[in-house]
């Protein structure tokens, strides 16, 4: 996707307005997070955390100690806001830099090692779930955000979104992966088109409002150019085509 100016640029732009930077809304995040169970004062890991609102439910619901993995100077930031303003600065670590070198002090030792909508740092959804189990003790969590087709997408929307047709499978695709991976599944929950739309819309008027408010920037024609054919191309297709879930594995 040629966005024709600064990646992270754009997409802080753009989610300016959205908690929790993927299409599944904060109150399905909030049962997911009731879910996990995981230990008091135990180890966890988000590789790509966004503005580090799961991280901070996370910490908030179980007393973990927490890293969150971020590469965007603009997302980075956001999350440092929210990590202080939630007083968790104690309790999660936030590093600026590629989530596919991170080591942890040492190998199997997280209670929960995740990576929401990123499955590019580690190549695929398969890359992904291999990296982060290594990472995680027997009997720990691994999980996952990842997008599937709800059926086949139109040609002309891939053409112009300029989308490749594999860039996802099915839903039991993304479960099949962890299964055979090794992972036991434990859950998945996915979007609706209601959560879809927030997700989307929520970029829609951040793009706008940007560019009403800095009208001198030099990016603003890229941006108003890309988010309007990413809007239009969504209502027309991808609104139909489009899913997103959690999945939630096991190490045995």
């Amino acid at each position: 996707m040629d966005l024709g100016m600064d990646m992270w640029k754009y997409f802080g732009i753009t989610h300016a307005d959205h908690t929790v930077m993927n299409p599944l809304s904060l109150e399905k995040t909030r049962e997911l997070v009731g879910l996990l169970r995981l230990p008091e004062g135990g180890r966890v890991l988000d590789v790509a955390c966004g503005k580090a609102e799961f991280l901070c439910l996370v910490a908030e619901a179980y007393g973990v100690t927490a890293t969150g993995i971020e590469l965007s100077p603009y997302t980075v930031d956001a999350a440092r806001k929210n990590v202080n303003k939630r007083g968790l600065a104690g309790s999660i670590e936030l590093l600026q830099t590629d989530g596919a070198e991170y080591r942890p002090d040492a190998p199997e030792s997280l209670d929960l090692a995740s990576c929401i909508g990123a499955s590019w740092v580690f190549q695929n959804h398969r890359g992904t779930l291999e990296a982060l189990a290594k990472m995680t003790r027997p009997g720990g969590l691994v999980l996952t955000g990842e997008p599937f087709w709800r059926n086949d997408p139109d040609p002309e929307y891939l053409k112009v979104t300029g989308a490749d047709p594999n860039m996802c499978g099915s839903h039991a695709g993304n479960a099949a992966d962890g299964v055979n991976a090794g992972l036991d599944l434990l859950y998945t929950t996915a979007s609706s088109q209601d959560d879809w739309d927030h997700y989307e819309g929520l970029q829609w008027q951040a793009a706008e409002r940007y560019a009403a408010d800095h009208p001198d920037d030099p990016d603003v024609k890229a941006l108003l150019g890309s988010i309007r054919r990413s809007r239009d191309a969504y209502l027309r297709w991808g609104r139909n085509c489009l899913g997103w879930a959690m999945y939630l594995f096991r190490k045995p």
